[in-house]
C-alpha cells in the first residue's frame, strides 16, 4: 500500500463522501431559503462506482471514510453501500454525519452494517428554534436518534453545534454541559460563509476565542489529546465525561494539519472544502477509464491541493455577505458536510 502525500508534506488517508445531496432540512447557514435544485440520478455516482474510487483511494493509502450529504441516511441502499465499504481492504475507520431525523429507525441496522461513529448536526436543543433554524425538522426525533445510536454503541457520538449571533449563542453553556454527565464529543464550529444566499454576516459570526470564554465561566478548559488529524482543538472540563471541541475556520485555520479529499454525490473530486477547484471523476469513470487512470487523477488531486483556504480573504467575505452572492459556487449541502 502506498500513502498519498501532497506538496507541503500532509499525508492524505481520509475520504469524505457525499452519497447524496438530497436533505429532509434546509438549514439555514446550509442552503439557501428557497432550498437547491437536486442533481439528477441519473448525474449521482452509483453504489458500484463509490465503492470502486474508494477501493483505489484504499490502495494509495486512505484509511478513513466519512459518509455526508444532504443527508446520507435518505440514500436508498445505505445499508447495503456501508456494509460493503466496510469490506475494502485498508479502510479502517468509517463513519457518517447525519441530521439525526432518520437515525432512530436506523441506527440498528448501521451498527450490523459495521459502521463505526455518526456525528449529529444539532444547532439547539429548544423545538421551536431547532424548527427554524432547520426550516422544519423535528427536535424530539433527533434527540431519541442520538439515544439510540448512544446504546448501540456508535461511539463516541459527536455532536456538531453551529453559534450564531441572535440565533442560538445563548445555547452554548448548555452544548457544553452535556459533556458533564456522558462522553459526548461536542463540538463548536465556526460560522462558514458556505451556505449561499448571503446568510453569513459579521454581525452573526462568533469567533472561537469568544464560544470558548463563554464556556469557561462554567471553569477552567483542559487539553486533550483527541486530535487526530482533523480539524477540531479538544477540551474537558474538569472532571467531565466527554470533550469539548472547536472547529475555527476563519480564526485558526486547520489547514497544516489537512488529510482529506472530498468526493462530491455527483462525483467531483475536491482536494479543499473551500476551494471552487474540482476534477470530474464521475465523467473519467464512465468514459471506460482504467483503475490506474482513477488513481492518477486521485493523485492529481493531491497535487493540487492547496496549502490553505481563503475562507478569512476580507474581499471573499465581503461577497460572501451580500445577498445575492455567487462567492461560494456550491452550497454546503452540494458540496458534502
Amino acid at each position: 500500500m502506498s500513502s498519498l502525500t501532497d506538496n507541503f508534506s500532509r499525508v492524505i488517508d481520509y475520504l469524505r463522501i457525499s452519497i447524496t445531496d438530497k436533505c429532509n432540512l434546509r438549514c439555514i447557514y446550509c442552503m439557501p431559503s428557497d432550498g437547491v435544485v437536486p442533481a439528477k440520478q441519473s448525474d449521482l455516482l452509483t453504489d458500484e462506482e463509490i465503492l470502486r474510487i474508494t477501493k483505489i483511494a484504499a490502495q494509495l493509502g486512505v484509511k478513513k471514510i466519512r459518509l455526508t450529504g444532504g443527508e446520507p441516511l435518505i440514500r436508498k441502499n445505505v445499508i447495503p453501500l456501508i456494509s460493503s465499504l466496510k469490506l475494502i481492504p485498508g479502510i479502517e475507520d468509517l463513519s457518517l454525519t447525519t441530521n439525526g431525523i432518520l437515525l432512530e429507525q436506523q441506527a440498528e441496522f448501521l451498527v450490523k452494517a459495521g459502521l463505526d461513529r455518526v456525528n449529529i448536526s444539532i444547532d439547539s436543543f429548544k423545538p421551536e428554534r431547532y424548527r427554524e433554524i432547520t426550516r422544519g425538522g423535528n427536535l424530539d426525533a433527533v434527540m431519541r436518534g442520538l439515544r439510540e445510536a448512544e446504546q448501540r454503541g456508535l461511539i463516541p457520538v459527536k455532536i456538531n453545534m453551529v453559534p450564531v449571533r441572535g440565533l442560538n449563542e445563548d445555547e452554548i453553556l448548555d452544548f457544553a454541559r452535556l459533556t458533564l454527565d456522558a462522553g459526548y464529543h461536542v463540538r463548536f464550529i465556526e460560522c462558514m460563509p458556505t451556505g449561499g444566499g448571503g446568510f453569513w454576516s459579521p454581525e452573526k459570526y462568533i469567533a472561537t476565542d469568544e464560544i470558548r470564554q463563554t464556556i469557561e465561566t462554567l471553569g477552567p478548559l483542559e487539553s486533550v489529546r483527541a486530535r487526530k488529524n482533523g480539524p477540531s482543538r479538544y477540551y474537558r472540563l474538569k472532571g467531565a465525561k466527554g470533550v469539548i471541541g472547536f472547529i475555527s475556520a476563519l480564526t485558526n485555520h486547520f489547514c497544516e494539519d489537512c488529510n482529506r479529499l472530498r468526493l462530491t454525490a455527483d462525483g467531483k473530486l475536491r482536494p479543499c472544502l473551500f476551494s471552487e477547484t474540482e476534477i470530474d471523476l464521475r465523467s473519467v469513470i464512465r468514459s471506460g477509464a482504467s483503475d490506474e487512470e482513477i488513481s492518477r487523477q486521485l493523485k492529481l488531486a493531491v497535487e493540487v491541493k492547496p496549502k490553505e483556504h481563503q475562507l478569512n480573504d476580507t474581499e471573499f467575505l465581503q461577497q460572501a455577505s451580500h445577498p445575492t452572492s455567487d462567492s461560494v459556487k456550491r452550497p454546503m449541502s452540494k458540496i458534502g458536510g
